[in-house]
């Protein structure tokens, strides 16, 4: 184990843009099925459907959380149609299990999207078995990342003790209620860089690559 993550006893994982690559299919078609979501719930044409959603994620966290609190939409309905993809687009990873299945500890997936979509997701990398749990926006009263009452619930489920857990997160901002609690943060970015802000302790373009150096 590199010595800077010799404490650690918890490792927390975003889904999306985390554990696969950002430019992958599937968040596209999540990207293209929540525009599409947007357009039937406010009657936009889809420029305009897709400004909105790109200012609710800002503005609430999450989309979604924009449209229930404006639109007065079922968000488990949202969840259900947005996730509703052909999973069959995702490879598996076998090294991206090997790496997770070294490390020492628990290990959770912490996301803005649904349950059921994240352990199908899981399943198709086959990284499945190398996580304890899924702790995702409904398991969250609906609360997103980076609202701290979500982040309150995550820990309190698996009373995780932030100052020996790591958040790996491809948002920047979702790593600033993470820091304030006293987790070790680290980005996943396409173009790491030396001036993060001091909210941000490690940076890399690979979750892979991230536990490669991790585990040495």
């Amino acid at each position: 184990m590199n010595p800077a993550f010799a404490h650690v006893d918890c490792w927390v994982f975003d889904l999306d843009n985390t554990l696969y690559p950002a430019t992958g299919p599937i968040w596209d078609s999540i990207g293209e099925r929540m525009t599409a979501y947007v357009m039937r719930a406010t009657g936009l044409p889809r420029a305009e459907a897709y400004a909105l959603q790109e200012r609710y994620l800002i503005e609430h966290g999450a989309t979604m959380s924009g449209l229930v609190a404006n639109h007065a939409v079922d968000p488990h309905h949202f969840l259900a149609d947005v996730h509703d993809i052909d999973f069959s687009i995702v490879d598996a990873d076998h090294e991206l299990r090997d790496l997770l299945n070294a490390l020492p500890g628990r290990r959770l997936v912490y996301t803005n999207g649904a349950e059921k979509y994240a352990r199908n997701v899981l399943a198709r990398l086959g990284v499945a078995e190398a996580f304890d749990d899924v702790f995702a926006i409904d398991n969250a009263d609906l609360f997103p990342k980076p609202q701290r009452e979500s982040f309150d619930r995550l820990i309190a489920r698996y009373a995780i003790e932030p100052a020996r857990a790591v958040m790996v997160e491809d948002t920047p901002r979702n790593l600033v209620p993470a820091h304030a609690l006293g987790f070790k943060t680290v980005l996943i970015h396409p173009e790491p860089a030396s001036d993060f802000p001091e909210h941000i302790h490690h940076a890399t373009d690979c979750v892979k690559a991230f536990l490669r150096g991790v585990l040495t």
